[in-house]
């Protein structure tokens, strides 16, 4: 009896190698995503632009996620963004069913400060983003905004959906680096109702990451010409709007230069997808070679052209990198980037 359960029990050692393997394809990927639903949420309101990357990419991103599951994408705006990185953040599960598709400037909001992000973005887990941009602040057409001198002679009303979001940073940030007169008029759900709202004559316009947004909603506003593109809000101009200065051209020195470089830092990853922390890192892995085969898959290309959608694949790996990049700047260069968005209770990240 001795003898046979020391038989019994080497032949389970020199079996378990052999299982050990079977064990891990078994508990992989693919087995636990199958028959799943991964939750993308929107940060942003139903109807607008990312609702339409949304819809468009996530066929794509199921089909090369191992196991297939289904991708739900529901709105979940708020705050201007922050509503869905706090819930990512603290309270969505950590196991790879719930993602987000987040605006770009808000894993920025800790950094200033910003009151109500509860989060640190460097712990979260960034998937890829289906897009980098150059910023535009748009007027209609027929406000009588049409050029950058406009906003020093009239004032000029744009649309904003809270703090922390582009929509209220960029211009902020202009009126206190040269001294425009813009005004912002906060509080709407999203960027789409702020095209409701210049369609409408409440505001002049709005500023941020639009050329996409503006593309695959109401493509006739650049067609016909019912918008104007006073400034592109960048360090360089823009070949689709070459007449259209680069703010940084009137950046007075290098101090300057500095800020908007910090506080343009968001251009580089629009559209964003984010795992919350604790994500188990094969499942992070998976998500992001799945996002990087989705962005090249020659279906979601061709959706992308017919719906006017720009997309450049931005690696997770390369997001971190800029987040990793700007929480390292130097306290003054953020305070000094927070005061010129009117952000309060800027302090640079521990």
């Amino acid at each position: 009896m001795k003898y046979a359960a020391m038989m019994g029990m080497c032949f389970a050692a020199a079996l378990a190698p052999a299982l050990a393997p079977a064990r891990a394809r078994a508990d992989g990927p693919a087995d636990f995503y199958r028959g799943k639903t991964i939750t993308m949420a929107l940060s942003a309101g139903a109807g607008g632009g990312y609702a339409a990357y949304a819809q468009a990419f996530a066929p794509y991103f199921s089909k090369h996620i191992p196991g297939n599951p289904v991708i739900s994408h529901p709105n979940m705006p708020g705050a201007g963004g922050l509503r869905a990185m706090n819930h990512l953040f603290s309270a969505a599960p950590k196991d790879g069913t719930f993602l987000g598709l987040v605006h770009s400037s808000v894993p920025f909001a800790p950094l200033y400060g910003i009151k109500g992000a509860s989060f640190d973005p460097r712990a979260m887990n960034w998937i890829g983003s289906i897009n980098a941009s150059s910023a535009i602040c748009v007027s209609w057409a027929a406000s009588g905004i049409t050029q950058w001198k406009d906003f020093f002679d009239k004032e000029y009303i744009v649309g904003g959906t809270g703090a922390g979001s582009q929509m209220e940073t960029m211009p902020a940030m202009i009126n206190q680096l040269f001294g425009t007169k813009i005004r912002i008029i906060s509080g709407y759900t999203g960027g789409a109702d702020v095209y409701l709202a210049m369609e409408r004559g409440e505001v002049h316009g709005r500023c941020g990451g639009l050329v996409s947004s503006i593309k695959s909603t109401r493509p006739e506003w650049f067609e016909r010409k019912k918008i104007a593109v006073p400034i592109v809000v960048g360090l360089e101009r823009m070949a689709m709007f070459p007449d259209t200065p680069a703010i940084a051209e009137f950046a007075r020195d290098e101090r300057t230069r500095q800020i908007l470089r910090l506080t343009l830092a968001p251009l580089k990853m629009d559209r964003p997808i984010v795992a919350p922390p604790g994500v188990p890192d094969e499942r992070v892995a998976a998500l992001r070679e799945a996002f990087h085969k989705a962005m090249n898959d020659p279906g979601f290309i061709a959706e992308a052209a017919r719906q006017s959608l720009e997309i450049g694949e931005i690696s997770g790996g390369r997001l971190q990198q800029t987040i990793a990049e700007a929480f390292a700047m130097p306290a003054d260069v953020v305070n000094a980037a927070s005061g010129a968005m009117g952000l309060t209770g800027a302090r640079p990240a521990d």
